[in-house]
């Protein structure tokens, strides 16, 4: 009971900023704040914070202790919450990691709309290419493209995707129509480079057949946003998540090239570690982002 005392003692000094506030907060002086603050460290044998009269700095230990420590106090909350029955409204810090482009496009609109339909909780949303390491606590859920990537991981499907291969009418209509993924090596195609994947290598399918096809052309890009731009400015053929090309397909803007054919498995994850009761705000959110995208409210429709 020391330890979660702690912890949620270490936890409001951070939330106050001083040692002032946090005595004011705690009803208690300074100098005792400061002394607790200095067997805390004692016990664990690291120096958490850095400190002047005027600022606290977390050191990494502290960063370390700070956010686990924050993610068991908001567990013990939630089960408390639960076993009162409380639990009906999801609430707390939900910790959210997507990729740049779908996470910016499609991402930040449902989390707007998350915290609206629950005002109790907040969510930390970070965008990056590269998959975080969720066992390690940083996040609550990933959302992810393809396959997952870790059988450590819990995973659930949000929605079904694919690749699509697409083009303007002004590139395809200059040339003669492509009929095979042969023909691609001969085209203009737009390489997008992401994550650890062969470069200019597309691995297509139709059904049971398979094709492994090396493709070049004069723009490639590690941006999905600027390889759709370029495509409809008519560079070439686009290997590219249907969420990120549909509009343009409804519109007329892009065509479909090879309709039969269409690259890895897009899926769309959500991933969270495992545990043996997944916390009411993370089943909340992948539940309403679940409906959300179902619903055509993501973009694609």
């Amino acid at each position: 009971m020391n330890d979660l005392s702690d912890l949620a003692f270490f936890t409001r000094l951070m939330q106050c900023g001083s040692l002032t506030a946090t005595a004011q907060e705690l009803g208690i002086t300074p100098p005792a704040v400061s002394r607790r603050l200095s067997a805390l460290e004692k016990r664990l044998g690291v120096r958490l914070l850095n400190r002047t009269t005027r600022t606290l700095a977390l050191t990494h230990e502290g960063e370390h202790y700070l956010s686990q420590g924050q993610r068991i106090l908001d567990d013990l909350a939630e089960l408390e919450r639960e076993l009162t029955g409380s639990q009906s409204e999801p609430q707390g810090l939900l910790r959210v990691n997507a990729t740049l482009g779908f996470g910016r496009r499609h991402v930040a609109p449902a989390v707007s709309a998350f915290v609206r339909t629950y005002p109790k909780t907040e969510v930390q949303l970070q965008l990056s290419d590269r998959m975080p390491a969720l066992t390690g606590g940083a996040f609550d859920v990933s959302i992810r493209f393809g396959e997952p990537p870790e059988a450590r991981l819990v995973a659930r499907k949000i929605v079904a995707n694919r690749r699509v291969l697409c083009a303007a009418p002004s590139y395809l209509d200059a040339l003669a129509p492509v009929t095979a993924p042969r023909e691609l090596s001969r085209n203009a195609c737009i390489v997008v480079r992401e994550n650890q994947e062969a470069y200019g290598i597309w691995q297509l399918h139709a059904g049971s057949r398979q094709e492994t096809v090396k493709v070049g052309g004069a723009l490639a890009t590690n941006d999905g946003e600027t390889a759709v731009n370029w495509c409809l400015e008519g560079h070439g053929i686009l290997l590219r998540s249907l969420w990120d090309v549909a509009p343009y397909l409804q519109s007329g803007r892009l065509r479909q090239v090879l309709p039969e054919w269409q690259g890895a498995p897009a899926d769309i994850w959500a991933l969270f570690p495992p545990r043996l009761n997944l916390s009411a705000k993370v089943r909340a959110f992948v539940d309403f982002l679940t409906c959300y995208f179902a619903n055509g409210t993501g973009g694609q429709g």
